[in-house]
């Protein structure tokens, strides 16, 4: 599957969240799109269950099927609840880190100004929005990008306190990444456990 870049609304009607952030059409239509989504009481299975939540997990963080595999199996082999690490490994991606400091209003946008190289870790320029960000890396906005509009309106009023795992630097216009966060840390509504499930079958 290539990268999602249809409508976000209906994705996010589907989940009968707002995944992608505020989602205004969800407020006036909470049920599934399509012709028959006010009339679908169909039982989801428990394969079903676990996969929407995958899929869910995927659609939000804007990360493809092998990515995904591929965290999920390093998240295995690594020490601690495989779910949570999950999450940690999703979190601690270049994009998402950009995101999660203010630096941009969405992480489609994020990915967007990660590949357009207007950002730095550790002062050096990095253009790939996967790029695992380490406790201790400074990601912050390139210095010649700090005036572009876009990243300016996206950090005008924004919470840098949001994240305790974050300490956000204003000189630098960016954030030291501190420590990978605790799964209560993590605002997200994804029940890790049951993709740990599908993928243990």
């Amino acid at each position: 599957m290539a990268r999602y870049i249809g409508p976000k609304t209906k994705i996010a009607r589907k989940f009968g969240e707002a995944i992608f952030g505020e989602d205004k059409v969800l407020q006036k239509k909470n049920y599934p799109p399509g012709q028959h989504g006010q009339n679908r009481r169909r039982k989801v299975s428990e394969y079903g269950t676990q996969l929407r939540e995958k899929q869910k997990a995927k659609y939000m963080y804007g990360v493809l099927e092998r990515q995904f595999r591929n965290l999920f199996d390093k998240a295995a082999r690594t020490k601690g609840i495989t779910g949570e690490v999950l999450l940690q490994l999703l979190e601690s991606r270049l994009d998402n880190v950009v995101y999660r400091l203010g630096i941009a209003p969405t992480r489609p946008a994020a990915r967007q100004i990660v590949l357009h190289k207007h950002v730095t870790v550790n002062g050096k320029v990095v253009n790939i929005p996967s790029y695992q960000v380490k406790p201790g890396d400074v990601v912050a906005v390139r210095e010649k990008s700090k005036s572009l509009e876009v990243i300016a309106d996206a950090l005008a009023g924004f919470n840098h306190s949001k994240y305790p795992w974050i300490e956000w630097d204003e000189r630098v216009k960016g954030g030291k990444f501190l420590h990978m966060p605790e799964r209560s840390d993590i605002p997200e509504n994804i029940k890790e456990q049951l993709i740990v499930e599908l993928y243990s079958k």
